[in-house]
């Protein structure tokens, strides 16, 4: 859980003041950067609005701190979220049907 301290550590908060803000104690906080125990959900969520940053990063599975989609429509986030559950095929396929929607205009 390093990447709560990292987090924390950038934002000039100390244990304690990130205790307060999640409701937890600061031997708790200490725990979750010494990675003895792992953030409920609940606190993940917080976290992430703390920060500014996903849960993913939060938890080390991701390098990208955050997707831009305050820059994207609802259509388009749900454009988005049905093409990443397309399989490879029917992604190659989306694609190509975009491409022709605009070469066509």
């Amino acid at each position: 859980m390093n990447r709560i301290k990292e987090l924390r550590e950038s934002k000039g908060m100390t244990q304690v003041r990130l205790s307060i803000e999640l409701e937890v104690s600061q031997e708790t906080v200490s725990a979750y950067e010494k990675g003895k125990h792992y953030p409920s959900v609940e606190v993940l969520m917080k976290l992430s609005e703390i920060f500014d940053a996903s849960i993913d990063y939060i938890l080390g599975l991701s390098d990208v701190k955050r997707l831009p989609l305050a820059d994207y429509s609802p259509d388009e986030i749900n454009l988005l979220a049905v093409y990443r559950s397309l399989p490879s095929k029917e992604k190659a396929m989306a694609q190509a049907y975009m491409q022709g929607l605009n070469d066509n205009k």
